[in-house]
């Protein structure tokens, strides 16, 4: 078991989508409270918090009167909540195209779970956070191979129709003989609810997440 990380005051990034660990994230900045944010954390080289949200939007909204509890703080501004799991993200590739737009590829690296949150005054989150333990290396065991093979069929096809490597929608190496990486991939790729990509993304065993992976494949038709 090794030493368990906390990290304190974490600025977070509440999403509309689940960052998986290896996981590519795209984004473009323009809120005040993530400029500075995502600005300091290019500077150091720090990383951020990415959760997927349960109520609320990603851009900051006032809140409407007309409906009860919709800003319980008083701050005028609409609630924001989002799951207790999400996933530490590092910045890879930062620009800022014209004044008060940061447009940056992150990478998802460790899975962490909030201890504690506070909503500063500006309307920033931050959490003070536990990593948690990352995915062992499993093989991909025969009956579920046909995931990595359709995963690599994809890769191929996209590779074939000229798609430069920066532009995939996943980092290399192709690690298609993990079951984490491959059903990692296929959960972010897949379009399933996003209740159903945090569970998965929780889970602490690769392989049965690649199994639930694998059902979803073949009741979609992509593997049979």
């Amino acid at each position: 078991m090794s030493e368990i990380l906390t990290l304190n005051s974490l600025p977070l990034f509440p999403l509309g989508t689940v960052l998986y660990p290896g996981g590519l994230l795209p984004l473009q900045i323009f809120e005040v409270r993530y400029l500075d944010m995502i600005g300091k954390c290019h500077k150091t080289g720090a990383p951020f918090g990415v959760v997927s949200l349960t109520q609320g939007s990603e851009v900051r909204k006032r809140a409407n009167a007309s409906v009860k509890n919709e800003a319980p703080n008083g701050d005028a501004f609409a609630n924001e909540a989002f799951n207790t799991v999400g996933t530490l993200a590092r910045i890879i590739e930062f620009s800022v195209p014209q004044a008060g737009l940061m447009v940056v590829q992150c990478q998802g690296i460790h899975r962490f779970t909030i201890t504690r949150r506070e909503k500063l005054i500006h309307g920033l989150w931050i959490a003070d956070v536990v990593r948690m333990e990352d995915d062992l290396p499993v093989k991909i065991p025969h009956d579920l191979q046909k995931a990595a093979d359709a995963l690599g069929k994809l890769i191929k096809g996209l590779l074939n129709g000229d798609t430069p490597p920066d532009k995939m929608p996943m980092f290399a190496p192709y690690h298609l003989d993990d079951c984490s990486w491959v059903a990692n991939r296929w959960c972010e790729l897949l379009p399933i609810p996003l209740t159903v990509k945090q569970q998965l993304m929780e889970l602490d065993n690769p392989l049965l997440r690649l199994e639930l992976v694998c059902d979803i494949l073949e009741r979609s038709g992509i593997s049979r």
